[in-house]
């Protein structure tokens, strides 16, 4: 099992056949494109991505076998992003920011047979990534965890190399594009919440769908429906995305941090009207219900905006 951790910090062919235009397709690329967005422990995530061009060094065991198809992997996957890739293995007084390792077999679990943890000072842009896959696993590995370097975290179901569940490995699906593209728009920067990143992930997909009319239709009512259950799941009724719990990864206490952490990701929607109308009230409600479960973000904005909580109904 794959694995992407934070330090200091459907089928597959449904979307690579002539099916992919079927009537529920649309549906469940946008809950995988949804999915995308949370990390295992049960906890939506802010977007972090390079703001820099990436030096990468690959190292450890039987690099002739392996060097040539991760750096593959990662060119591949930085190239969708718009990020330079430059390898650095064989300069040893070159600064790499990417470091991959490629392991003995007994050093990583069958389990857990490859993982990356991401650098960064503040959840907005990455400053290095260390990687490591076990020798006989690397060929399964490369893209998934290229996909992570790059700052796209989740393990969502469906036609992904970021799936879990997935047959292909080798080489990008039409989704893993698009949430590349979105990852790295010009509409998108370093710290979007969920609620700002999901309506660029979901023009990236409309985009690529034959009936574009028909897919921003849904697009509405789908944003519209995950509003509704995340205040739900802020509130304490509801429940992260069933792949997170299928992963196994989920903790009480990330749960616990996630309902916060969504709390505060609906004030700052409701706020700046994005993925719903713009409602200073809600907006208020929202950041101080974040904030009396101790998100700091949550009161730091409430004293940046000036005002405090009010009840609508």
């Amino acid at each position: 099992m794959w694995k992407s951790g934070i330090a200091a910090v459907v089928a597959a062919a449904a979307f690579s056949t002539p099916g992919f235009a079927q009537p529920d397709t649309f549906e469940q690329g946008m809950n995988t494109l949804w999915e995308v967005l949370w990390h295992q422990s049960g906890t939506a995530t802010r977007v972090v991505r390079w703001e820099q061009d990436i030096q990468v060094r690959v190292s450890g065991v039987n690099l002739p076998a392996h060097k040539e198809h991760v750096l593959k992997a990662l060119r591949d996957v930085a190239a969708e992003a718009g990020v330079k890739v430059t390898d650095v293995s064989d300069e040893p007084d070159a600064t790499a920011n990417v470091n991959i390792e490629i392991t003995p077999d007994d050093q990583l679990s069958a389990q857990q047979p490859c993982e990356t943890r991401l650098v960064f000072a503040t959840e907005t842009k990455i400053d290095a990534v260390h990687s490591r896959m076990r020798e006989g696993e690397e060929w399964r590995c490369a893209y998934h965890e290229s996909m992570h370097m790059m700052g796209v975290r989740g393990h969502p179901e469906g036609a992904t190399v970021l799936s879990y569940f997935t047959k292909q490995v080798e080489g990008l699906m039409p989704l893993d594009k698009a949430m590349l593209h979105a990852w790295y728009s010009p509409r998108a920067h370093g710290g979007m919440t969920p609620f700002e990143m999901l309506p660029i992930l979901a023009d990236e997909l409309v985009a690529i769908m034959p009936n574009q009319q028909k897919a921003k239709q849904s697009r509405d009512r789908f944003l519209a429906r995950t509003v509704h259950e995340m205040e739900a799941f802020a509130n304490g009724q509801g429940d992260v995305p069933m792949i997170v719990k299928l992963c196994g990864k989920s903790t009480g206490d990330g749960i616990r941090y996630g309902r916060m952490e969504m709390s505060y990701f609906l004030g700052i929607a409701y706020l700046d009207g994005v993925s719903v109308p713009k409602d200073e009230t809600y907006a208020a409600q929202w950041l101080q219900r974040a904030a009396t479960l101790g998100s700091r973000s949550a009161q730091a904005r409430l004293g940046a905006a000036g005002f405090t909580a009010a009840t609508k109904g």
